[in-house]
């Protein structure tokens, strides 16, 4: 089914909450005007397209193409749709209004889309959409409602990869926080698209082939009070078969290392060391575990006495903050962890959910060393240390300042939910009627459109990196390789340049036409590479997080006076009294 990152065609899985239904009424009133007035015969072009990069950053990841076509595909009322509508509509719509929408497809409709999982940026269309006046207008919310979150989500599972590094692993933790089920779907598959490496949502990972991962919450800790709770103990040897006392051979772990690390046996809880046991029997080969779950000291839950949970601080804070993971559940943890070995298994390591991130890394990483020093264990040395709690992009920037040593973040509100920007704010504007221009106008002027059917192209310079995208009126030969081309601003006359390209790359492709997919489509891999693919050709000032350099979008001469003539066409004059 599958090769290079690509998929053979047939036809694509829909989500079934997708249909025609899923739009604002005024979509299907305008629809009724519109046949009203006799302009089922009208053409016209929509560009799908966004004002300003999300985040306070200078770039956005476009995703959501698969749906918008899937939905094209798709595109039908069914007998329900029109029931449902002639109940609900003004009972004044004439009968053979429904008889058309009944036998209404995307046939006619023309899509030209940038590549799925591209960097893009604001004012160049995402999509131009191109068809009958009817039909076109139909698609708008759907079309936006696909796009807006995906790109959004996309974009800021990019940045999150961005401010982690190449080196750190990035699992999604947020179904539990998204809104609602379909929202939960859509965030963990964009955020493998956008660059995170797996998700703990088993659906997604079912639906869309993306790794699952996972450990076990503070609950299965503290539903273990004591050894007594323990009613398996034995474990196999992995080589030998031959059966063996975990519980055993864990105490004795613990009491001897608990002299190289400088605690007390005393002082790790017993009903902690069960449950890892106990987790270990079950999963001698996946065993990786919280260790933040007691503080010790005071005979509590972290985790249920308002103890440190949103604290990523710096090395100064209180050391009672450290208990839980010092005292207890980094002796408990290896000397499970020990014991495995022992019986030929090697241990994957932790999660730290509360506290000093930053600190507790450290301290983690140089008892691993420790024990992996003293009992000759290079492996031992490396174990994964995974951190959760809150995290956001200012968090792990704030822990790379301070030296941490997580291997893995788990990360789950603040990318889900988009916190920092809750939408991205994608607008679908007629551009074209009847092959006529249309602009619309407004005192602001980022919200005046660009008219008339356009084409984009990304020109890079001679260091391989993008310089500048370049809008131009379709009716115009395109940008060539080695060839001076004045660029400008919209609508700053006086902001221009030349550009002498050394690549030159077309943005826009065919999608839908003559009612069918015309790309052969990637596979969700292919487009998670194209993300990181697109983010190389930027320049490392576009994407950093503090004061990113804007990166430019012009248009050419001859768009620019064609934008220019037309405005003053359409403005009004005013007179003076």
């Amino acid at each position: 089914m599958e090769d290079n990152g690509y998929r053979k065609r047939k036809k694509l899985r829909q989500n079934g909450v997708v249909r025609p239904l899923l739009t604002d009424l005024y979509q299907i009133t305008m629809a009724y005007a519109y046949w009203k007035s006799g302009k089922k015969k009208d053409h016209a072009v929509f560009d799908l397209f966004f004002r300003q990069n999300p985040f306070q950053g200078e770039f956005t990841i476009f995703a959501g193409l698969e749906e918008c076509l899937k939905f094209l595909e798709n595109f039908h009322y069914s007998e329900s749709d029109i029931v449902y509508l002639r109940e609900t509509l003004p009972s004044t719509i004439e009968s053979e209004f429904f008889d058309y929408l009944k036998n209404l497809t995307a046939k006619d409709v023309t899509v030209h889309a940038i590549e799925e999982g591209s960097v893009v940026f604001p004012r160049v269309p995402l999509l131009r959409v191109q068809g009958p006046l009817i039909i076109v207008q139909l698609l708008e919310t759907t079309l936006l409602t696909l796009i807006n979150f995906a790109s959004l989500m996309a974009t800021n599972a990019a940045r999150y990869r961005i401010a982690a590094g190449k080196q750190v692993s990035l699992l999604e933790f947020g179904l539990r926080r998204a809104q609602g089920p379909d929202g939960g779907l859509s965030a963990s598959r964009y955020a493998y698209v956008g660059g995170f490496d797996g998700t703990s949502n088993v659906l997604a990972g079912k639906l869309f082939n993306i790794p699952v991962r996972g450990t076990h919450a503070h609950s299965y800790i503290t539903s273990f009070t004591g050894t007594h709770d323990l009613h398996t103990k034995m474990l196999a040897h992995r080589v030998t078969g031959e059966e063996h006392d975990m519980l055993e051979l864990c105490q004795q772990w613990r009491k001897e290392l608990a002299k190289h690390l400088e605690t007390l046996t005393e002082e790790a809880s017993d009903g902690e060391l069960a449950a890892l046991i106990a987790f270990a029997i079950a999963f001698p080969d996946g065993f990786m575990v919280l260790v933040d779950t007691y503080d010790v000291k005071s005979g509590s839950d972290v985790k249920s006495n308002g103890g440190p949970t949103k604290f990523h601080g710096s090395r100064n804070s209180e050391p009672h903050m450290h208990w839980p993971l010092q005292r207890s559940g980094l002796l408990n943890f290896c000397a499970v962890a020990m014991a495995l070995n022992n019986l030929g298994y090697k241990a994957l390591g932790i999660r730290i959910d509360s506290g000093d991130l930053a600190y507790l890394s450290n301290k983690a990483r140089e008892t691993f060393q420790l024990v992996s020093e003293k009992y000759d264990l290079p492996w031992f040395a490396k174990l994964t240390i995974v951190a959760s709690n809150d995290i956001n992009e200012e968090t792990i920037l704030s822990l790379n300042e301070q030296g941490h040593k997580i291997d893995c973040f788990g990360i789950g509100t603040h990318l889900v939910t988009c916190q920092r920007q809750p939408a991205l704010g994608c607008v679908y504007k007629m551009v074209e009627i009847n092959g006529q221009p249309r602009i619309k106008l407004s005192q602001e002027v980022a919200k005046v459109t660009m008219p008339g059917c356009k084409s984009a192209y990304r020109l890079f310079g001679a260091n391989g990196h993008a310089l500048i995208d370049l809008l131009q009126r379709s009716v115009e030969n395109p940008p060539q390789v080695g060839e001076k081309v004045l660029c400008r601003h919209p609508f700053e006359e006086s902001k221009r340049a030349y550009v002498i390209p050394t690549r030159v790359e077309e943005l826009f492709k065919v999608y839908w036409e003559n009612g069918k997919i015309c790309q052969t489509l990637p596979t969700l891999e292919g487009i998670r590479d194209r993300v990181q693919t697109s983010l190389k050709t930027l320049r490392q000032d576009h994407k950093r997080n503090l004061n990113p350099t804007p990166y430019k979008v012009a248009v050419s001469d001859e768009l620019y006076n064609f934008i220019h003539d037309l405005w003053l066409q359409n403005a009004p004059i005013g007179e003076l009294f």
